[in-house]
């Protein structure tokens, strides 16, 4: 499906591209005597802002407002690209089609088409930035720009010399050449959307998305609750009392130790013992997005940890573990992780503390993990499988977008 919509956005921006330059050139008659400074321009900026609205639509397909939000800044460089480079090749081909300019008129069409193709490639590279958490690794951001300009250089020289191969085929209707322009184009659009589809097609990053169980209960946050509450309660107590009414003697006292009585209340904000939280401990493993702080290896809810391609990583509360989660079995499983594929390896003594997709497990079996797989470790106590305190991730193995 997602191929489909990538050819059908650039066969769309193509069209509604020539539809423009033909507007400006013979409806408006705007610089009709240099009809390529108008129609390359117009060609570069509807593909180049195709291509990355389309992507931006793909990555966010239910959520249409959140995507015009993040076009915003994408579009403007798309347009800058497209004007840009547009022009140059506009005017290249204008000078060199003189008369007094011995240049072959097929060499021009590729030059100019070439230069289409880079800036529809810088456009959809550079705005990656804006469109995913990703392209905070500096690593990728410059592989896949590297991969978006090369792909619509080449795109683009493949189109135009399948451009002139056809338009050079002897015995071609006299009406192709009325078309040939719209043809060409059209052509020129499929294959920077097939290109396009494949450089930018969903990162195969295996990561393991933290979920219930993983929720943030430090002690300041204990803390923090208890004083809301108990200054909500103050506040109700006095709510009968007139702002400008005096306490008498026995209702100030009752007052003052309802007060210090709620203080007791309070967990203490610093204690000598940290509670145990759960954290991974290997420096294969990281975060998605990337976090910084004291607490940058604590795994909380929402956030996904980043698997390496090949690797065996333990879980359990052992302290030594890869992966640490408290209160459950010491080790638990392990993740082997080869050749894009995830095995969970179930220790025998831990196969009661763990469920797959809300399934128990009934031997040490390897599983085979697949994209969307739920995994549930259940946390033991003295009388053994605790069922109210767990831990669940999300396995991927397509990771999409995670701003999506």
């Amino acid at each position: 499906m997602r191929i489909y919509l990538y050819l059908i956005a650039g066969l769309t921006s193509a069209l509604l591209g020539w539809n423009l330059g033909q507007f400006l050139l013979t409806d408006l008659g705007f610089l009709s005597s240099f009809p390529e400074i108008v129609l390359f321009p117009c060609m570069a900026i509807a593909l180049a802002s195709g291509m990355v609205l389309n992507e931006i639509f793909v990555s966010s397909p239910t959520r249409p407002k959140l995507c015009l939000r993040k076009a915003i800044i994408p579009i403007l460089i798309a347009l800058g690209l497209g004007l840009g480079f547009g022009l140059v090749g506009g005017l290249i081909s204008q000078i060199v089609l003189f008369p007094f300019i011995p240049i072959p008129r097929w060499l021009v069409r590729i030059l100019s088409w070439l230069l289409i193709g880079i800036a529809v490639g810088m456009a959809e590279g550079l705005t990656w930035r804006w469109k995913s958490v990703e392209a905070g690794n500096k690593h990728r951001f410059r592989r896949r720009f590297r991969a978006s300009v090369m792909g619509g250089a080449t795109a683009s020289l493949i189109a135009a010399l399948l451009f002139e191969l056809i338009r050079n085929t002897p015995n071609l209707p006299s009406g192709f050449r009325l078309v040939e322009d719209p043809l060409g184009f059209a052509i020129l659009g499929l294959l920077l959307g097939l290109t396009f589809a494949i450089t930018g097609s969903p990162s195969y990053l295996v990561a393991l998305r933290a979920g219930a169980g993983f929720e943030y209960t430090g002690r300041e946050f204990a803390y923090a609750q208890s004083v809301l509450t108990i200054e909500e309660e103050i506040t109700q107590a006095n709510s009968g009392i007139e702002p400008e009414q005096e306490l008498d003697g026995e209702e100030e006292e009752l007052a003052a130790g309802l007060i210090k009585q709620k203080v007791k209340q309070l967990p203490a904000r610093r204690t000598s013992t940290r509670p145990k939280k759960p954290k991974i401990q290997n420096s294969s493993l990281k975060f998605l997005p990337e976090i910084e702080g004291e607490e940058e290896d604590v795994i909380e809810e929402g956030l996904s940890i980043q698997l390496p391609a090949k690797a065996t990583l333990t879980i359990g509360s052992d302290p030594d573990s890869d992966i640490y989660i408290p209160d459950i079995f010491p080790h638990v499983a392990d993740l082997v992780m080869e050749n894009r594929q995830a095995l969970l390896k179930p220790k025998l003594q831990s196969i009661d503390g763990i469920t797959i997709n809300g399934s128990r497990i009934h031997s040490a079996k390897s599983i085979s993990l697949k994209h969307n797989y739920l995994l549930t470790f259940f946390s033991i106590n003295e009388d053994g499988i605790n069922e109210d305190k767990y831990y669940r991730f999300v396995y991927y193995n397509r990771f999409l977008d995670p701003q999506a």
